[in-house]
């Protein structure tokens, strides 16, 4: 009877190829993940962004976060109302909130980021609250480098040295040098409203993480935020350079 060659191969020698991918994948140094892509830029100053808060606007005499005039691009009078929704008829009056909404009476405030789950324009709910979330507005050269809507920020203030996780949740003023109020108290800063408070020096340093939020996820807490970042890997750690420039 003729034997099978393969059948009086030892069976050690079948095992010896394993073993050595077993030793070899131990011994083999980790694979490292890229990081995420950004890039970072320095504002000239920053404004105080209200936009998206139920109680951003409203009629006169409210106890409102900002002034009316504020409302409108870049704070000319003569310029579209950007701030908060007016009616598509004319005479193109503000839409108020009705009693099931956050703050009754006051204007429903917008910003350009919006949760795309809630299908009603009217629903406050709808807009990033300036009060809650800390947010940049989208300026042109952070357009131009490949920021959008939505995106994810580390933000950091060489005079207070904090530095926090944010969006970008709204958009209308081409410098890009504005923040949400938020944002604003995060790093430390003493401001309450719109009216008046702002950051008047060349001191925050917005790092942009271009395509990080494909999704268009909404948050409704900065803890859902925050969360969402560390666990895309995004730092808010910034080096010696920007700290002691």
């Amino acid at each position: 009877m003729k034997l099978n060659r393969q059948e009086t191969r030892p069976r050690h020698a079948l095992l010896l190829p394993a073993a050595c991918l077993v030793f070899c994948s131990m011994n083999a140094p980790a694979q490292t993940k890229p990081a995420p892509r950004s890039f970072e830029l320095q504002t000239r100053r920053m404004d105080v962004d209200v936009d998206g808060s139920p109680r951003a606007y409203g009629p006169r005499g409210s106890d409102t976060l900002d002034d009316l005039r504020n409302a409108h691009t870049m704070g000319k009078p003569d310029a579209p109302i950007v701030g908060y929704l007016l009616e598509d008829a004319p005479p193109h009056r503000p839409v108020v909130q009705g009693p099931q909404d956050p703050a009754p009476g006051y204007y429903v405030s917008q910003t350009a980021f919006e949760d795309d789950s809630v299908e009603n324009e009217r629903d406050p709910r709808r807009y990033v609250d300036a009060t809650k979330i800390n947010y940049v507005v989208l300026g042109n050269e952070a357009r131009s480098m490949g920021a959008r809507l939505g995106d994810f920020v580390a933000v950091y203030s060489k005079r207070t040295h904090r530095s926090v996780f944010g969006i970008v949740g709204d958009s209308g003023n081409p410098s890009g040098d504005e923040g949400s109020l938020h944002l604003l108290q995060a790093l430390g800063y003493p401001f309450h409203n719109g009216k008046d408070d702002a950051v008047e020096d060349a001191e925050i340093v917005i790092r942009f993480y271009p395509g990080s939020n494909p999704d268009r996820r909404f948050f409704r807490t900065q803890g859902a935020l925050d969360k969402a970042a560390k666990g895309l890997g995004l730092s808010r750690d910034f080096d010696e350079t920007h700290k002691n420039r």
